[in-house]
């Protein structure tokens, strides 16, 4: 079957859908993006997406070319015209095409936003048997640039460092700068230690995840200890449970740092309930 996409106020199969050779998405990455996830049929935390890109639209001072509302329509659609169930909606918004290549940004009266969005389909999204397994991990060194907070699709690294886990048979990687875990390449990170959840704190140095914001409001809400602070690969591995979130694995254990176990090496009981907390409460809020 088809896509339908949505390219600059079109619906178009996604066998037509066309973007200039010089949208500075393609040649500077200069482009924003965010990703919601559909289950049931039903937006999760679009609120909380809808924000952070108008935050992110800010800090690089690129105009924002639709309203929340306006988004919130397309998002609906895309939804109906490709039948999604479970699956994902990316988003992409980049300073547009100019009539050649420059690093000065192009003047906005004269160079509109390209727009982009599609679907992504992913039956039984929420019930990921990796979840009951667990994620191994490796370190690597964090050298991105310092703007994380900033969601660009400037991903060559984060691919690089899934590709280095790939090749060392493991499923994602954990970067560190400075000897503390920043986050991973698509997700935020986490350890437990005595019923405690750690975390690093949000600065420039790491992505706002949405789905972090409300997995730790959940906690909270459920008496659980949150500490966000900095915290090292050694003692990530001595934790008693480690997970991530994000926006397309929600909650999602991890058993394995640089080859050693974390706890008892297999799904802990905290990391179990926080994804089963999360699931539950933002079915209720989904749109």
């Amino acid at each position: 079957m088809t896509r339908t996409v949505y390219v600059n106020g079109e619906y178009l199969p996604e066998t037509e859908a066309k973007v200039s050779i010089f949208d500075r998405g393609f040649l500077m990455a200069d482009a924003v993006y965010e990703v919601t996830s559909v289950l049931g049929g039903k937006l999760i935390d679009f609120e909380g997406h809808a924000v952070r890109l108008a935050r992110s639209l800010n800090e690089l001072d690129m105009p924002q070319p639709l309203s929340k509302d306006e988004l919130l329509d397309i998002h609906r659609e895309l939804v109906l015209l490709n039948d999604i169930t479970d699956g994902m909606i990316y988003l992409q918004i980049s300073r547009g095409a100019p009539n050649d290549r420059d690093f000065v940004f192009p003047d906005p009266e004269t160079t509109k936003p390209t727009v982009v969005l599609f679907t992504q389909n992913k039956p039984g999204l929420a019930q990921s048997p990796v979840a009951k397994k667990g994620l191994k991990v490796i370190s690597i060194e964090d050298v991105r640039w310092g703007r994380r907070d900033i969601k660009t699709v400037q991903l060559l690294y984060p691919s690089m460092g899934k590709m280095m886990a790939k090749k060392a048979g493991c499923d994602d990687a954990w970067m560190v700068e400075d000897g503390f875990v920043t986050e991973g390449t698509s997700n935020n990170a986490y350890i437990i230690k005595g019923n405690k959840i750690i975390t690093r704190a949000l600065s420039n140095d790491i992505l706002h995840g949405i789905t972090r914001a409300a997995v730790l409001r959940f906690a909270r809400e459920a008496q659980m200890d949150v500490e966000e602070r900095n915290f090292t690969i050694a003692e990530a591995q001595d934790a008693d449970e480690a997970f991530i979130t994000s926006a397309s694995t929600f909650v999602m254990p991890v058993v394995e740092i640089d080859g050693a176990a974390v706890g008892t090496g297999a799904v802990g009981p905290m990391a179990t309930r926080l994804r089963e907390i999360y699931l539950d409460e933002s079915m209720k809020t989904a749109i």
